[in-house]
C-alpha cells in the first residue's frame, strides 16, 4: 500500500511564502507522476502542479504559474511545493496525489487518474 504524507501547512500573510512536503512511501522511479491539488471550502477539488517523474517535465494550473514550484528529493522520496505570493484565494486544503501508470494524455492529469492521496494539509492566507 502506497502511502503519502503532507506537512508545512499552516497559517500565512498574503504575500507571504510557504513550503509545503509530501513523503512518499515509494522511490519517484516506481510512479509516473505525482502532484498537488487542493479543495478550498464550498469548492472542488483542482489539480495545482505536477511533475512526471521520469524527466522532470511540470504542469502547472494557470492560478498557480509564477508563484508556486514543485521539487523533489529522490533520496528522501520528497516532493515539495513551495508557495510563493499568497493569496486568500490559495486557502484550500493541500493534498498530494500519484499516479502509477502512464498517463496517455498531456497537461495536468485528470484528478481521478491518480492512484494514492494522502490525507491533505491546510493551508490558511489571511491577514
Amino acid at each position: 500500500q502506497v502511502q503519502l504524507v503532507e506537512s508545512g501547512g499552516g497559517p500565512v500573510q498574503p504575500g507571504g511564502s510557504l513550503r509545503l512536503s509530501c513523503a512518499a512511501s515509494i522511490f519517484s522511479s516506481d510512479y509516473y507522476a505525482i502532484g498537488w491539488l487542493r479543495q478550498a471550502p464550498g469548492k472542488e477539488r483542482e489539480g495545482v502542479i505536477c511533475i512526471i517523474s521520469s524527466d522532470g517535465t511540470t504542469y502547472y494550473s494557470d492560478s498557480v504559474k509564477g508563484r508556486f514550484t514543485i521539487s523533489r528529493d529522490n533520496a528522501k522520496k520528497t516532493v515539495y511545493l513551495q508557495m510563493n505570493s499568497l493569496k486568500p484565494e490559495d486557502t484550500a486544503v493541500y493534498y498530494c496525489a500519484i499516479k502509477i501508470w502512464p498517463y496517455g494524455g498531456t497537461g495536468m492529469i485528470p484528478l481521478w487518474q491518480y492512484d494514492y492521496w494522502g490525507q491533505g494539509t491546510q493551508v490558511t492566507v489571511s491577514s
